[in-house]
């Protein structure tokens, strides 16, 4: 694969927050309400591509995100980008994250594993400009050796090797271009819809979005629980009336964010088996690897399986999560993650021990991110069809939206990883606006959030 000869130049960091507290868009049992957020990487260069990458928060933070990027991007400064991609992406990952100072306040997690995310995406984002090609297609060009060479296998080769991980690859070669053809036609990858989901929607307002989005042909429903048992059996049951059986084709889905501990998991949701979800999502801490396992082991006689990954914060907890047989679900998150290049991993590892990929894409930019992913897993690494979350809100605020038509993501045909936001859309929502500038942050209107976390 070849690459114009360009350098970084330098790079800039944007804070964007939008308003979305106002309408409880987002809010589940752990999170009442959030301001979908974007921590903004660009990189800028001597030519006339530009990268964008951002990393999702949900509002109060963000900022901290920004400067992260800012210790991080200056290590790509000067470098000519044909030194950094290709066969040396996997190098240039390690560089990123070896930092020993940055190491020291985040060893490949919290708010620096963040920027990173931002800050490799936006560097993939370039490279798939520079080739004319989106950040699918790029992968999916790519042969395995070449595919391995993006990967730092430190951690993780107890798991999967660089050998193994080779051989995998290679056996996916057949009919791989019949599977490209597939993503050509946008019959990749299927959506599920949480738009009508979030525990702050009222039952007329939860009624008519499902009956909307089965209207638009989604057949995989995921709804939010955790608040209260009571509610939760009455919001299930109008989602059952609304959704019919599992008989008529639609699946149902709930999502605990988080919110329990391992004992109440389990007594919650066997109280919630009589709605026949097909996972349990966030059960309990993010981090807890033997609680899903222990929650797993006592749900399967309820058929109920059990999902995490979207605060799951690297490739070395996916390893554990899939060697522990904790989880029947593997939730990637496009930015949680450490860029594409920790993502491909954690693809492989899934890959290996049988555990399909349903991507964390609630969130600003995240559909726009992960349908680049879910198409990588099917066409390159796994060839199996899995579902991808898709909530219908903020798209308009990017130059290349994600788009559903029949009940399939649209694959992006545009160069690029589909994130570059429109500059009037960060300058509105820009956190927290200059004095006298045009950001909906100075106004009125945004004076109830903000009087609001002071408290």
């Amino acid at each position: 694969m070849t690459t114009k000869e360009i350098t970084i130049t330098s790079f800039s960091t944007r804070d964007v927050r939008f308003p979305t507290s106002l309408d409880k868009t987002g809010s589940d049992a752990m999170n009442a309400a959030g301001d979908y957020s974007a921590a903004y990487c660009i990189l800028e260069t001597d030519s006339e591509f530009t990268g964008h990458g951002m990393t999702f928060t949900i509002g109060r933070g963000n900022d901290l995100v920004c400067s992260a990027i800012s210790h991080l991007a200056p290590r790509l400064l000067s470098r000519p980008l044909s030194s950094l991609v290709g066969s040396s992406f996997g190098k240039t990952w390690r560089h990123l994250v070896n930092d020993s100072q940055l190491r020291w306040i985040g060893p490949e997690k919290g708010v620096i594993h963040l920027a990173l995310g931002a800050v490799v995406n936006a560097l993939w984002d370039l490279w798939a400009k520079t080739l004319h090609k989106p950040v699918w297609r790029v992968v999916a060009d790519m042969s395995p050796e070449e595919f391995i060479s993006c990967i730092d296998f430190r951690y993780i080769t107890d798991a999967i090797t660089p050998e193994e991980a080779l051989a995998m690859l290679q056996s996916m070669q057949a009919g791989k271009q019949e599977r490209i053809a597939e993503a050509e036609a946008n019959q990749a990858v299927p959506a599920y819809t949480t738009s009508a989901g979030w525990l702050g929607y009222d039952e007329e307002k939860m009624r008519r979005l499902l009956q909307e989005t089965v209207g638009q042909g989604y057949r995989h429903f995921k709804l939010k629980v955790g608040g209260s048992l009571e509610e939760d059996i009455k919001r299930l049951s109008v989602a059952r009336e609304v959704l019919g059986e599992e008989t008529e084709g639609r699946v149902l889905m709930v999502d605990a964010n988080q919110v329990w501990s391992v004992p109440e998991a389990i007594d919650y949701m066997t109280q919630l088996a009589r709605f026949r979800p097909w996972f349990i999502e966030e059960p309990t801490s993010p981090d807890d690897i033997l609680g899903h396992l222990a929650i797993k082991t006592a749900l399967e006689p309820y058929n109920i399986k059990v999902a995490t990954g979207e605060m799951c914060q690297n490739r070395v907890m996916f390893k554990q999560f899939l060697m522990s047989g904790a989880i029947d679900v593997c939730q990637i998150d496009a930015c949680r993650l450490g860029g594409v290049n920790e993502v491909l991993a954690v693809l492989l590892m899934a890959k290996k021990y049988g555990v399909p990929i349903v991507p964390h894409s609630g969130g600003v930019g995240l559909p726009e991110y992960t349908q680049h992913l879910s198409t990588i897993d099917y066409v390159v690494v796994s060839g199996k069809k899995s579902v991808l979350e898709f909530v219908d809100h903020l798209h308009e605020h990017f130059v290349n939206p994600s788009v559903i038509e029949r009940g399939y993501y649209v694959t992006p045909t545009q160069p690029g990883y589909s994130v570059q936001m429109r500059e009037e859309s960060m300058e509105r929502f820009e956190f927290p606006g200059k004095e006298g500038g045009k950001s909906w942050w100075r106004t009125e209107e945004a004076r109830g959030i903000l009087e609001g976390e002071k408290i």
